[in-house]
């Protein structure tokens, strides 16, 4: 029996929405000065990445004034879920040809959140995100911990301590710049990174790059780099859990920027002057 951790981040990796865009709207912010103000902080580096939300609920008047922790509850509801979580979820505990995965997530948006989105799916237990402590009017008064940049890569240190597994029996899977910091991590400890997104902060660090509309898609870059299956039998796997993989495309992408080498143009290589 083999057992390893996988890690998954929330918004935009299980979910098609940002948390803070539907909290947002849920209180009456208009969405664009939620963005304008995370891109701010994360362009001045005021806050670790992926904790922009945590801080302007924190400090921010507009947010603090409006946002109470019901309100976080309601926005779990309303998140748009990536299909097939709890399939996932059931299949990774259940073991797959002896490999067995306890299934954890990590994010730094707030924890009523996911818990409120992953009601009935994944144990509270096994869900990290942004803890506030609250005063009794459900005003939020201090944070006591921000899953985001350097706190995941603690937490999944811890999980690793608590289940007595090796760091490269370590899966990690994200979508941006924010999971940057426990990819990295992840893979100098040999463990698998998966990046679930073009984004290219992440696609050109994670080992694999897989894009669905289903969670259920992790699965196949597990399957072939964990427990060495082909193809075909990944796709019969798939099929006897009742779904079916329409389209697999695999493909390369450069990411290329192209500009001048100098201020003055320059001519053309093999040129002959006069």
């Amino acid at each position: 029996m083999k057992r390893y951790i996988f890690a998954s981040d929330f918004d935009q990796t299980l979910t098609f929405n940002d948390s803070g865009y539907v909290l947002a709207e849920l209180v009456g912010i208009p969405t664009g000065e939620f963005e304008r103000k995370a891109k701010g902080m994360a362009k001045i580096n005021l806050v670790q990445q992926g904790a922009e939300l945590a801080y302007l609920l924190l400090h921010d008047p507009e947010f603090k004034a409006k946002v109470r922790k019901q309100h976080l509850h309601e926005v779990g509801k309303r998140i748009r879920l990536k299909e097939n979580i709890k399939l996932l979820y059931q299949l990774l505990e259940a073991g797959i040809d002896g490999h067995f995965f306890d299934f954890y997530v990590l994010s730094a948006a707030p924890v009523e959140v996911i818990y409120s989105a992953l009601e009935g799916i994944v144990p509270r237990d096994h869900i990290y995100g942004t803890e506030f402590r609250y005063k009794a009017t459900g005003e939020i008064d201090t944070i006591v911990r921000a899953t985001a940049g350097y706190g995941k890569v603690a937490v999944l240190d811890q999980l690793l301590v608590q289940q007595v597994a090796g760091p490269d029996h370590v899966i990690y899977s994200g979508d941006g710049s924010s999971d940057i910091h426990v990819m990295l991590h992840v893979n100098a400890r040999d463990g698998l990174t998966i990046a679930v997104s073009e984004s290219p902060d992440v696609s050109q660090l994670a080992k694999r790059t897989v894009l669905s509309t289903s969670a259920l898609a992790v699965l196949a870059p597990i399957l072939e780099e964990v427990a060495g299956w082909e193809r075909a039998r990944i796709r019969s796997f798939f099929e006897a859990n009742g779904m079916l993989i329409q389209q697999w495309k695999r493909v390369r992408t450069d990411w290329l920027t192209v500009q001048p080498a100098a201020s003055e143009t320059p001519e053309p290589a093999g040129a002959v002057k006069e």
